[in-house]
């Protein structure tokens, strides 16, 4: 099987790859420009028992999608997944936003999904299935995060409309949505992450923080078959903590 993780060098999209190399699945690491982290990932992914491939490409336009693709496509006949991990941490309050800055992290953030959906369709197959993952800053209101908690919404709004029109082809969409984790990005919207994670781990009904794992096996369970019928969701993993 092979899966395609736009985002793939860091944070949940290099946890998600790794996850799925342990099944022995071709991974395709997409990433921006990282080299070190995208070597990192790539060795994580052999170490698990998958086999790696680094596809280097911007998927914030058409083109830089169907490049990416055009890359996974030498080397797979058939895309099983394909995830939209892809992001820019931009972090600014609403009314200081640079308009220009706004727009190319929407548009990686969220349009970039439904460039990587058109590109990807001739390689998606019967049990295919993409994902967006999202945050609860999409229906949430947090400080400086604007730029991405709109993206977030787009996109879950997008799976929906791509989960209506794949679904006769067999191919399901839908979005996970992973509560407060310690990667890289929220690190940099967030001056005070340390201590954010810390409390939401204090503050969750679970009694522990989210952990990677958490994520990924709810990721790889609906890529299954015994999710055929999951279509157009939005799964949140969070241990209850926005209940």
């Amino acid at each position: 099987m092979a899966i395609l993780i736009t985002g793939g060098s860091k944070g949940i999209g290099r946890a998600i790859g790794k996850r799925f190399a342990e099944e022995g699945d071709d991974v395709f690491i997409n990433y921006h420009s990282d080299d070190e982290a995208a070597q990192d990932a790539a060795e994580e992914v052999e170490a698990a028992g998958g086999h790696a491939f680094l596809v280097k490409g911007d998927v914030s336009t058409p083109e830089g999608a169907q490049d990416v693709v055009d890359e996974v496509a030498a080397e797979a006949d058939q895309l099983d997944q394909l995830v939209h991990c892809a992001v820019d941490p931009l972090s600014s309050p609403i009314l200081d936003v640079d308009p220009e800055r706004f727009t190319e992290a929407v548009t990686l953030n969220g349009v970039g999904l439904l460039y990587m959906a058109q590109a990807a369709f001739p390689l998606l197959d019967e049990g295919s299935t993409i994902f967006f993952m999202s945050s609860r800053g999409s229906d949430t209101v947090v400080p400086a995060y604007a730029a991405l908690g709109t993206s977030k919404a787009f996109g879950e709004c997008l799976i929906r409309y791509l989960a209506k029109e794949l679904a006769p082809h067999g191919i399901r969409a839908n979005t996970v949505a992973a509560g407060p984790l310690d990667t890289e990005a929220i690190h940099s919207v967030l001056d005070n992450a340390d201590e954010r994670l810390a409390a939401a781990a204090e503050a969750n009904p679970s009694g522990r923080g989210l952990a990677f794992d958490d994520v990924t096996e709810a990721v790889y369970w609906i890529a299954s078959p015994e999710a055929e019928m999951v279509q157009g969701q939005l799964l949140f993993v969070d241990g209850g903590l926005y209940l």
